[in-house]
């Protein structure tokens, strides 16, 4: 595995639309495991293919205490949402040091 360099508020390349992965292959699964390595070393919850400057519609999240319940989504859509909100404290690892209350679904 190897860790990846995180790209930072303003390069340009993190507004770069994502492409719809097509091919599940070794390549995938290998930059899976290298941006969950580059997430937990950050140290962060969640990391978005672009932001290691791969444009495709993949994320790596673990949200636990204890960092072992790594979630790999691929070409992930939201397709229902609670009512019921919930503040949340949110940060990025493309905006290190920066965090605020968010409102968010509790569920999706």
């Amino acid at each position: 595995m190897a860790l990846l360099p995180i790209l930072k508020y303003p390069d340009p390349r993190l507004a770069t639309t994502a492409a719809v992965v097509t091919e599940f292959d070794d390549k995938l699964k290998q930059l899976a495991a290298d941006m969950a390595e580059t997430m937990y070393k950050a140290p962060g919850v969640g990391l978005a293919a672009t932001q290691v400057d791969r444009h495709i519609r993949l994320i790596v999240i673990d949200i636990t205490e204890e960092k072992n319940d790594l979630k790999v989504l691929v070409n992930p859509e939201l397709v229902e949402s609670s009512e019921e909100t919930k503040p949340w404290e949110e940060g990025c690892l493309s905006l290190p040091g920066i965090y605020d209350k968010v409102t968010r679904p509790a569920k999706v």
